[in-house]
Order: C-alpha cells, then structure tokens, then sequence
C-alpha cells in the first residue's frame, strides 16, 4: 500500500513518561485486552498477533504485557525457530496453519511467517524465486483467513543500531541475560543493511487492508509496550462490542435453590 516509509527514517524520539503514568495505562490496555478476549469466547471469535523485528527489539517484553492477565487457556504463544525436519518437508506455511487458534481462541507468534522474505531470503535458506513469490502466497494466506474471520495483528518492533547494541552489550554483561545471546545474533546485525531492505520491501508487498502492518518504535522500552498494545486494543475492538454477560436463568434458580440467593443481593 506504500504508506510506510523506510525503517531507518522512522522517528524514534519518545517523550518522558513517568512511572506511574505508564503503570496505569498499562493496566487499563491490559484490562481492555482481557475484556475482548472474553467477548471472543463467548462468541467464538480467533484472533491471530504476529509478532516480528529485530533482535534485542523488545519483542518478548510486549507479547509478556501483551498477555498478562489474559484467560490462559485460551491463549496460545508460538516461539517460532528454525523449522524441524518433518516442516521442513512441508510447505513453509504449514508449520504456522496447524498453530493456527481455533474459534474462541488468541494465537501469538514470536516470529512469523515473514521468515521466508526476512531471514530465509538472506541467509540463502531458500531461493530467489521462492522468496519473491512468498509475498503473494502470505497475502492470499491472510486474506483466506481473514475472509474466514480471524482477525489479524502485524507488529514490526523496530530499534535503532545504536540501541540495538546497548542492549546487546547489556544481555552480555548480565549473566542472568547470556540465554539471550547466540552466533546468530551477531551475524544477524551484521547484515543490517541486507535487513533494512528487506523489512522495507516486505512492508511494501504485504501492508494490506486486511492485514496490515503496524510498526512500533522500541527505543524507548516503556512507550514501545504502550503502544504496541494501544495497536492490539484499537485492532482487537473492531467489529466487537463488549458486553455484559447476563446470567442463564437456570443458573439464578439453580443458586436461589441451594443458598436463597437472588440477583442485585448485597453480601
């Protein structure tokens, strides 16, 4: 759709934000979060978040305030890594269908199926022709879904170079960090650039009406959690009014019978 411009012209200042500002805020978002989600079982709705970006970006910070709070087990979270052997003989998007939520259910990937024109397309994992017409089979993935009634949230947590490294330096100076850090992540920033790239053009082939990309500037740790789930709220609400569930007047009579308990009683 052409509305984004390229990553490394993304403003990435942030204003002051109090503790206490953001600890409200982030609860009332949360709480919000809980209560659509709650619509959705009732209802039956499916919502699919895919989470992507760069490594130290904060990703696993927003998708942990994401779904704190939220029904458990209703919530499913997909890690996504290198595929197994058994996927590897699938076709690339199999791997994420069989994860996808059923009716009344969120699915989060930590990494999507944007892998194939991200990671895949640099490290040479797959060919040129398969990456380039990875953009038309994504979108047809998504509009089937969508068409069918999930609703789907893209978010981009995109970080400066500059704050990239800081937090690198700093999971390596924490040993209670070192889980977090690997080869590929140095060989990963090292093709930045070959990133940049491929991040713009992937923003230019797959921001669509149906799913459409929202990118988040993670510089600052607090605004980006703020933000990227002001992002889900506004998505998540479209098309859904919560409501008050009304007790089943089975359950009323069921509960007057057994504790003389009438509706609006006070304790």
């Amino acid at each position: 759709m052409g509305k984004w411009p390229a990553l490394d012209k993304i403003d990435m200042i942030s204003g002051p934000l109090d503790s206490r500002s953001y600890e409200e805020q982030l609860k009332k978002l949360q709480n919000t979060l809980l209560d659509l989600q709650i619509e959705d079982l009732r209802r039956g709705g499916r919502c699919l978040m895919g989470f992507d970006g760069w490594d130290a970006a904060g990703k696993g910070g927003l998708i942990e305030r994401a779904i704190y709070g939220l029904e458990p087990r209703s919530t499913h979270v997909w890690r996504i890594g290198a595929p197994s052997k058994e996927e590897l003989a699938q076709h690339y998007l199999w791997r994420f269908w069989k994860r996808l939520p059923a009716r009344g259910n969120w699915a989060i990937f930590d990494r999507t199926w944007y892998g194939r024109v991200l990671v895949e397309r640099i490290e040479g994992l797959c060919t040129k022709d398969e990456w380039k017409r990875a953009y038309r089979e994504i979108n047809e993935f998504e509009r089937m879904l969508a068409d069918d009634g999930m609703r789907i949230v893209k978010l981009l947590v995109h970080v400066s170079a500059e704050e990239q490294k800081k937090r690198m330096i700093d999971r390596l100076d924490d040993s209670s960090k070192h889980y977090k850090v690997g080869l590929e992540d140095f060989r990963n920033i090292s093709k930045r650039k070959q990133y940049l790239e491929a991040y713009d053009e992937m923003l230019d082939k797959t921001d669509t009406e149906y799913a459409p990309w929202h990118v988040i500037a993670s510089d600052d740790k607090k605004q980006a959690r703020l933000a990227g789930l002001k992002v889900l709220v506004k998505e998540l609400s479209r098309g859904v009014k919560v409501t008050e569930q009304t007790l089943d007047p089975a359950v009323i009579e069921a509960a007057g019978k057994m504790w003389d308990w009438k509706p609006g009683r006070k304790k």
